[in-house]
Order: structure tokens, then sequence, then C-alpha cells
């Protein structure tokens, strides 16, 4: 009978569950090991698995044959995950040797061509015949979904994205390198920023307002009219040469002076695309947002927001004698459509307006400060309403902003003019060609804007988000009821100086605001932290520097003397390089 004997128990002195490391035999056979994880649930029939299927589908074994790996492969569950398999495997191999130059080659038959009329201008070298990017099973290429055409196109990210010009843009004010930058802000941290702000306290109001000339609320594609040369004057001062905001200022009205188209670009920054710089001066406890004349708050921007804007052509190669600029733009670059929608959006506010009485013109508690007794030229309609928020966050503080703002008519029998009621902003969308370059998808306005009027707005949303959020804070900010927005168009595609009036709509700025997502509070939240980050600096100058190709802005700090002509180191406005809509 053969003999039983019991095997050598350890006995664990620290009083846990198992063998104590201090006596188990052979501890140090299997030291520095690594541990692979594993299941009781595993069938040990092989020591590696080298069938595994990626996530990509990718067989893993190297020489086998796909018949074998298909098979193998299936043994598990679909969506069942080995034990221990999202782990980072110490028995993997990592090979270091350099593979950046291999490439793998398609030796798969291309499809025949079904007609040359559907190879023309398709080729195959995208990813397929170009028959099945047209017609095929999907029928991606006309009826198909977007999703199914950008498939069939190779995975692109937008339609014609090769012919696009990705030239990068100048920035609005040539950077000295004597400037330092002080602070840089990403726009996604802007856009976090929220302050609350009570309504405003109005101080006084200047100018004179003519009525809002009601038919032009009736016009329509087929009751067209053209859109006339008016010779008006116009007044856009920065704000530390309005002679009003001078005198608020010496009697400490406020903290911060600003007007309405500065502190508009401010507050909507996060959806700016082209440059912008707004000149900062600290001079004591004051602090004034100026701009540059001229700059870029001077110009009106065109589908800005556009996945393929408007691009101005390349500057000549330096390098290259026989290269010369053209010597007449395209009416269709950006420069020139930033031109022609401001001479729209003049001409339109003025045409707008209804000068001879019945009714009458209402005259603010005082006459234009920026009207001279020298002025010959008549004034446009325009009133300035001078108001001061409070941006103070505990009751400690006292910091308020005076702003300048602006309205351009009023509306006939709806309360007091001079009492804030009944004021109107005018402004003026243009359609330059919808086939060109730069249009954004933008339907024809003739044929649509009267039956889809709704496809019109929505795409002037996307492509002009940053300007109509701009013209809703400056309606806002002066307090106006409403905000009439004209339609207005070239009488020929080609040409760019004979225009005509094709609709007129009137939108509360408040409800506008809503459908734009524009928050008020946001932008508060920003003019308060640039407020707060200058009143940390010392006295000077400073310049704020929307970055012409990323979603950042920059604080500089520069010379008194920047900008005026004084400086001798190339920091003045003679050497400023590119402009806002390059």
């Amino acid at each position: 009978m053969p003999s039983f004997s019991l095997p050598t128990i350890n006995d664990n002195p620290d009083g846990g569950w198992g063998p104590s490391s201090s006596n188990l035999p052979g501890r140090f056979k299997f030291k520095d090991i690594p541990y692979a994880p594993y299941s009781k649930s595993d069938k040990l029939g092989r020591f590696a698995d080298w069938n595994e299927t990626t996530s990509d589908n990718r067989q893993t074994a190297v020489g086998l044959p796909s018949t074998q790996n298909s098979r193998t492969a299936g043994r598990r569950r679909d969506g069942a995950q080995a034990f221990g398999s999202g782990t980072a495997s110490a028995f993997a191999y990592f090979h270091v040797e350099d593979e950046s130059s291999f490439s793998l080659v398609d030796n798969k038959a291309a499809p025949p061509r079904r007609g040359n009329m559907f190879a023309r201008g398709r080729g195959t070298a995208r990813g397929g015949s170009a028959y099945g990017a047209r017609g095929g099973a999907q029928r991606g290429g006309r009826g198909g979904t977007a999703a199914n055409r950008g498939a069939q196109r190779g995975g692109r990210k937008g339609w014609r994205d090769w012919e696009k010009n990705t030239r990068t843009r100048e920035s609005s004010v040539y950077i000295s390198p004597s400037w330092g930058m002080v602070e840089e802000i990403e726009f996604h941290r802007l856009a976090k920023l929220r302050l609350e702000v009570d309504e405003p306290e109005d101080l006084d109001t200047y100018g004179r307002l003519f009525a809002y000339d009601k038919t032009y609320d009736r016009v329509t594609t087929k009751t067209e009219r053209p859109l006339q040369v008016v010779d008006r004057m116009k007044y856009n001062l920065t704000t530390s040469e309005d002679p009003v905001i001078q005198q608020l200022a010496a009697k400490n009205t406020a903290t911060v002076y600003a007007t309405d188209i500065i502190l508009s670009v401010l507050m909507c920054a996060p959806r700016s695309v082209y440059p912008w710089d707004i000149i900062i001066v600290r001079e004591g406890n004051n602090l004034y947002f100026d701009k540059r004349d001229p700059g870029p708050f001077d110009n009106v921007t065109v589908n800005e927001n556009a996945s393929d804007p408007p691009q101005d052509p390349p500057p000549p190669n330096p390098n290259n004698p026989n290269e010369k600029a053209p010597e007449t733009p395209s009416i269709n670059s950006a420069t020139s459509l930033s031109l022609e929608a401001g001479y729209i959006n003049h001409n339109f506010s003025f045409q707008a307006v209804i000068e001879n009485p019945p009714p009458p013109a209402v005259d603010f508690a005082h006459p234009n400060p920026f009207y001279g007794p020298e002025e010959t030229e008549p004034l446009a309609s325009c009133g300035y309403r001078y108001r001061v928020f409070d941006m103070s966050v505990t009751e400690d503080e006292d910091v308020k902003i005076c702003v300048r703002t602006e309205v351009d008519a009023y509306t006939p029998g709806v309360g007091n003019p001079r009492d804030g009621s009944g004021l109107v902003t005018i402004r003026a969308l243009n359609e330059f060609d919808p086939r060109s370059q730069g249009a954004g998808g933008a339907p024809d306005w003739r044929t649509k804007l009267d039956s889809q009027r709704g496809a019109v707005v929505a795409t002037e949303m996307k492509n002009n988000s940053s300007k109509l959020a701009k013209w809703t804070v400056q309606s806002i900010l002066a307090g106006a009821d409403l905000m009439k927005i004209g339609y207005i168009s070239r009488v020929n595609p080609r040409d760019n100086t004979r225009h005509v009036i094709l609709s007129t709509t009137s939108i509360r700025p408040a409800d506008f605001a809503g459908q734009l997502n524009v928050s008020l509070a946001n932008g508060w939240g920003i003019v308060r932290t640039v407020t707060d980050l200058c009143m940390k600096l010392p006295e000077g100058k400073y310049v704020l520097v929307k970055d012409p190709n990323k979603p950042v802005i920059r604080l500089y700090s520069t010379a008194h003397s920047t900008f005026t002509g004084e400086d001798e180191d190339g920091d003045g406005f003679e050497e400023e390089q590119g402009d806002s809509a390059a």
C-alpha cells in the first residue's frame, strides 16, 4: 500500500491569508517577471492568441492564410473582450526602427469607367470611379445625403476644399518688436465669462433724428427700388477725441470710456475671424478704449464667418521682379466687398428716412457735438446717447463704463424719441454674386427672398454671425426698439457700382440676440475682464490685438507716441501692414 505524506505548510506570521513573502520557497525565482492578468474561465489551449482581431478588423497574425485567420478569430463571441486585454501588456513588442518611409501599395484593379462625361473632372485618383461618385447604389452625387457625398469623395472636409485659398491673413496692425506682450487669452476662455449688468443710466443726448420711411417695409423683389447716392455727413470719432466724453471724464463720471462700435467688437470677440485691434489708454484711474483712424472699425466685413470667406489676391513676390500686382483688383475680393458694404450701409441709412416733413425731425437736448460752424454739408440723421453701465460685482467697488451709442432714426407715432421711445437703427446686408468664391452657399435673393426668406436669413446668420452680432449689441446698448435690415443686391453681379433694394425687415434687437445666441452677460464679462487686466498695469498705452489666424487676443504694451506719428522706431501708423479683411 503506497504511503502518503502531508505537504509542507508555510505559516504566515503576519496574520494574513496565504504564504508569507519571507518564507515562500523559491521567492527569488520569479523576481522582476511581469504579471499578466487572466481569468479562470479562459481555456488554456494555447500560450498566445496570435489571431486576435483589433478594433480596425486587422489580423495580428503574420504569415497565416486568410481562411485560418477568419476561422480562429471567430471563436470568441462578437463584442466579447479578452480578460486583461485593456491593460498595458508588458510582453508587447515595440519596434524601434523608423518606418516613416513605409507606404502601402494598393494592387487592386481600378473599376472600369462608365463614360467620358462622368470621368471628366471627377477622376479616379480621388478614391474611386467617377461614375460611382455620381450614381452608384446610394446616389450620393446629386440626390444622396451630405454624409454620403462626403464619404464617396474620399473623406474630404468640404466641397472643393482643394481650391480654397489657404493664404494666411496679415495682422490688422504692425506689431513692433519693441512691444511687450502682457497677456494672451484664448477665445474658449472668453466664452466662459459672465457678468450681469443692470439697466443703464442716461446722461445726455445729442444730434437730430429723422423719421423712418415705412414704405421701405413694403418693398419686395418685384417692386425693388434703386439705391441712391445720398451726400450726407456722419461722424465716427474715436473715444478720446469726443469732446463730450472729455467733459464727462473731467467730472469722473465713470472709470471706463468707449463707443458702442468698439465695445460691440470686444463683446463679440469670440465670433470674430478677421483681425482687429483696440488701443487702450490708461490715464490715472480712467481707461479709454480707442480705435485707429482709419482702421478695421471703419470697415464692414462680408461673409466673415463663412466656411470659405472671400479672399484678397496674394501680394506679388518681392523676389520675382517680373511678377506684378493686378492693376484692378477683383470686385469680389475681401477688400473690395468691404468697401462696397460700407458704401451700401451708409447710403441705405441716409435714404430710408424722411427728411422733408411731415413727420418733422426730432432734435435731441443738444446739437451734434462734432458739427462745426465751418461745415457746409448737410448732416445725416443720427442721434448720440451717452449712457453709463455699472459693471461692479460687489457693493464696495465702483466700476462704471460710459458708452457713446448711436441711433439712426425714429418710428413716427410711437412714443417720444427724446425719452428713448421708438428709436431705430438701420443696417444693410449685401448680395454680390451667389456663384463666386466666398458667397458661402447663399441662395439667389431675387428668387428666394420673398418665398423662402427663412433660408436666406439662416444663411446670412451663418456667414455673417460676427457682423450681425455686433449690430445687435450696438442696438441693445443704444436702447433701440427696432433694427431695420435692408437686403441690397447688385443690378448686375459683375458691376459693384449699381445696387437695388430688394426688401427690408424689422427685428427687435433682444429677440434677434436670442436667435443669434448672443449673450450680453458674456459680453460684459469680457469687458470687465479686460478692464481688470488693464487696471492692474501701470499707466500707459496698450494695444489689444486679435490674432489674424488664431482664436486668440493678445495685449501688448507700447510707447505713448505709438500711432501718433511722433515715434521714430517704426511703431507708428506709417508702418502698419495688412488690413482687417485680408
